[in-house]
């Protein structure tokens, strides 16, 4: 049972909405809130299964800004823009019938945060507001669709005429209009090679004015070009100029206006024929007294203007019952012409010439010849040479793949890949070659297998296609893992080295070879398996160096590099805070603290090499220091006396063992009366973002932050003042909710273990807060100390809002053994809540009794609600709400 059925469309959409609006006609309106996702779905029916394409008027279909189109059922664009609101189409097609076209408009609404400015009457202005003299309050917003404004004195609403000497001026919302356009050519504009074009974008509608932008697709707008405004202006105009111009206008309210002119530069090339031998019976082969039609087709633009004109041996062609003429054949591609001959006869075989041509224009025209006789047509024969069928060829070298082709006219051989996905090595889908030989350089092993060849259509017998395979072999040398590698073990262990062929063609090891050292250790041999082992019985100072494994097949060799040793790795300084400093006179002790990397994987480390250098000498002071036996993750600690203030200096710390010394490691000392951690670099001093709780904390300085944050609440700089400063704060805004929480956590600060008595040392936590806004939650600062089950301990908090300004906090604390320190910020009850930190600084000792506090100004600018009223003495602040924020 066979079945078609044209194609048919419906669009349905999900995500969040805000209204969907049907009428009696056909249109439909989704609105949605900027920054939320859009998905639209076409369901389509029909047999075949409609193909589908997403396109939008006067712009993209994709999230990407660009002029392109999307083809697949669904559309989804993450975190849709105000710019991104117009018409989308959904066009099924499945070639039965027409196409089916459904569209909807999506209408993205938004609202910028609210302005509010104050201005005094011009007759009397002296730096401050007098009794009973009048202002204005003026409120503007951006917003799609136009907002409500409401006043507020305080938490009373202020009406119109119901509060005496206040106006409201309520139509002064309704005084901003979104962009209009109108084109000054016409949205489809043909023109001739060489020709000057200009294209204008007037604007007719929208406050405050628009600002118009040109897009060009495909590709950017010619470099030629010249844009001014609302006008593009192309001299001398070249094919490649062609394509769609984009007129977009925006003024921030509403959805942007959109115009598009599609600009065709005319054009022909690539005139080709095909002869379909009797369309009715299914023939392949030229028969007198059978039926014949001839077509002839360019490569054009516009498609639809050419004019095509047959000659039969030179003469025009007088249609008649037995040559007709089909000027677009239905049964072929678009802007097919074809000659049918009914009943072919005799001296119906002649030279038949299609000429096409761009009537009135200077476009040169093109003519292809056909003769057309029974004995000089005869069906194509396809074959590959016996030899041909399977090619083997190694990476990197060149290669022919070959199908013979016979038959009048001799068609030429279109190539493709036959068992993957994927276009041909020249990014076509499909190349055609005259002589039937596809030629590839510098093959590589993703071009291999198999390739399919068949006769073209055109300029041939426009019947069933021959077609035959060619597979090809590219072969490569040997894929090994590991490529390198540290190996480390103990003397007297046993050591396996496994050198591994991960991929090769062919997949097999020839030979492989073990050096030590660049010494031959075993001759070429071949592999069973796909791997090389060398075992190494009992580790000695014998076995130490450098093994190479050389695995090879027929193509290449690749080799595995392993560096064997009993050598200790190299100790981990202990970075994450400040280590314990100790000023004497002009002398300063250092406590250097370092864990041991992987001591039970070589032998025991006996001892440290230490070498000291000042920063402006060359020469090291070094010496050997003992340490218990390193356990894994243990911190050891060596306390470096007689430094000079404020001197830095260089230290080198190599562990050594029975072996002989292991890997070194390098750091530099530095005196520093204050070591404060500013988050001026990304690793943010070694604190960590908690995972357990809500979400993070964020690193920003004024340079960086959102130039659409929220007003009115958290800094504008950090705590130094400076634009570059960073801080970390955590944003209040959408998605946060009341009472979600943002753990900062600090490095491990330790605390050394007394043999006798408790722990009585303190340390004083110091740090900056900037708590402002109205709606600010809290902050507080916790102490997780390490040795009782990692118990966290509030030790501060603070909540509401602070002022504007940084202030600083002091704790003292008594630590009963190695400790973090945990910032936690708890969002307020809305989006007026940044909470922000700088400057934190964990110190042994008692914290100083002092306090410091640095003012920051903010100020923020916005379009357009007024209110007038006299000033009165003791008036308090006005807010301006709207329908919604973001």
């Amino acid at each position: 049972l066979c079945i078609s059925a044209p194609a048919s469309g419906q669009i349905v959409h999900s995500g969040q909405a805000c209204v969907v609006k049907d009428d009696n006609i056909s249109e439909r309106v989704y609105t949605i809130r900027e920054g939320d996702m859009l998905v639209l779905q076409c369901l389509v029916k029909g047999h075949p299964r409609p193909q589908i394409r997403w396109t939008k008027t006067a712009g993209s279909a994709s999230d990407k800004f660009q002029e392109t189109s999307i083809f697949n059922e669904t559309l989804q664009i993450q975190n849709i823009q105000r710019i991104q609101g117009g018409r989308y189409y959904c066009k099924a097609e499945n070639r039965i019938g027409v196409p089916a076209i459904k569209s909807i408009r999506v209408d993205v609404q938004y609202l910028d945060m609210p302005t509010l400015t104050v201005h005094q009457t011009i007759s009397d202005v002296r730096g401050s507001y007098y009794q009973e003299k009048t202002v204005f309050l003026r409120c503007t917003v951006n917003s799609n669709p136009p907002a409500r404004f409401i006043w507020k004195r305080g938490s009373e609403v202020i009406t119109h005429n119901q509060d005496n000497g206040v106006d409201i001026y309520e139509p002064l919302y309704t005084q901003v209009t979104p962009p209009a356009l109108k084109l000054s050519v016409d949205e489809t504009l043909v023109v001739n090679p060489g020709d000057n074009v200009t294209m204008s974008c007037l604007v007719t509608g929208g406050i405050p004015t628009p600002v118009i932008t040109w897009t060009h697709y495909p590709g950017p707008i010619p470099t030629t070009a010249r844009v001014q405004g609302g006008t593009v202006t192309l001299q001398n105009v070249k094919v490649q100029d062609s394509g769609y111009y984009n007129c977009t206008a925006v003024n921030n309210v509403g959805n942007p206006a959109k115009k598009t002119v599609n600009l065709i530069v005319r054009a022909m090339s690539n005139i080709t024929f095909q002869i379909t031998p009797d369309p009715n019976k299914d023939s392949e082969t030229i028969q007198m007294e059978q039926d014949v039609k001839l077509s002839c087709h360019v490569d054009a633009q516009p498609q639809d203007k050419v004019n095509y004109t047959w000659y039969k041996n030179g003469l025009p062609v007088r249609p008649s019952k037995t040559l007709v003429i089909l000027r677009n054949d239905p049964e072929l591609d678009p802007g097919t012409c074809s000659l049918e001959i009914f009943y072919m006869n005799f001296r119906d075989q002649a030279t038949y010439s299609c000429v096409a041509s761009f009537t009135g224009t200077p476009i040169p025209e093109l003519k292809i010849e056909v003769n057309l006789t029974r004995n000089t047509v005869v069906p194509p024969v396809l074959t590959v040479p016996k030899d041909r069928a399977t090619v083997m060829v190694r990476e990197g070298s060149r290669v022919e793949l070959q199908c013979d082709v016979s038959g009048k006219p001799r068609p030429p051989v279109l190539w493709s890949r036959a068992d993957k996905e994927l276009p041909m090595p020249s990014g076509d889908w499909l190349v055609e070659t005259r002589d039937g030989r596809l030629r590839l350089d510098n093959v590589t092993r993703d071009m291999s297998g198999s390739y399919r060849c068949q006769t073209a259509r055109f300029n041939g017998l426009n019947i069933k296609p021959r077609q035959a395979l060619v597979q090809l072999n590219v072969q490569f040398a040997p894929i090994v893992d590991p490529q390198s590698l540290d190996v480390r073990t103990r003397t007297g262990d046993s050591v396996t080295l496994r050198c591994i062929m991960l991929k090769a063609n062919p997949q097999r090891i020839a030979s492989s070879t073990w050096r030590l050292n660049g010494r031959l250790i075993r001759s070429a041999r071949p592999e069973l398996q796909d791997y090389s082992e060398w075992q190494i019985d009992s580790f000695s100072q014998l076995s130490n160096g450098t093994y190479e494994c050389s695995i090879s097949n027929d193509v290449g060799t690749s080799i595995c590099v392993f560096y064997v040793s009993a050598k200790a790795y190299n100790p981990d300084f202990y970075y994450d805070t400040p280590a314990p400093i100790k000023k004497e006179n002009r002398n300063y002790s250092y406590t250097l603290q370092w864990t041991q990397r992987e001591p039970e994987a070589v032998d025991v480390v006996i001892g440290y090499k230490l070498e000291v250098r000042q920063l402006n000498f060359q020469s090291y002071m070094s010496k050997q220091i003992q340490v218990g036996t390193p356990q894994k993750g243990v911190l050891l600690q060596h306390i470096l006396s007689d430094l000079k203030i404020p001197l830095s200096y260089e230290v080198r710390l190599t562990p050594i063992t029975n072996f002989g010394p292991g890997d070194t490691s390098m750091r530099i000392i530095e005196y520093s009366e204050h070591q404060a951690c500013g988050f001026e670099v990304e690793k943010i001093c070694g604190f960590t973002q908690d995972k357990k709780d809500d979400f993070d904390w964020t690193r920003q300085n004024a340079n960086t932050q959102n130039p659409k944050r929220s007003p009115n609440t958290g800094p504008t700089k950090d705590r130094s003042g400076t634009r570059e400063g960073y801080y970390m704060y955590i944003e209040a805004s959408r998605p946060r909710v009341p009472g979600d929480k943002a753990r900062l956590v600090s490095p491990l600060y330790n605390v050394t273990t007394k043999a006798k008595g408790p722990y009585n040392t303190p340390f004083c936590i110091s740090f900056y807060y900037h708590m402002y806004g109205k709606h600010i939650g809290s902050l507080n600062v916790l102490v997780r100390v390490k040795s009782i089950g990692a118990l966290d301990t509030q030790v501060w908090t603070l909540s509401g809002n602070q002022g504007p300004n940084w202030q600083q906090a002091n704790i003292t604390i008594n630590p009963r053994g190695p400790f973090q320190v945990v910032f936690e910020g708890v969002r307020g009850s809305s989006y007026e809540g940044d909470i922000a930190i700088d400057d934190i600084y964990v110190a042994r000792g008692k914290c100083p009794m002092n306090r410091e506090t640095m003012s920051e100004a903010v100020s923020v600018k916005g379009s357009s609600a007024a209110l007038s009223l006299p000033i009165y003495t003791g008036l308090l602040a006005l807010f301006s709400t709207a329908l919604f924020h973001r």
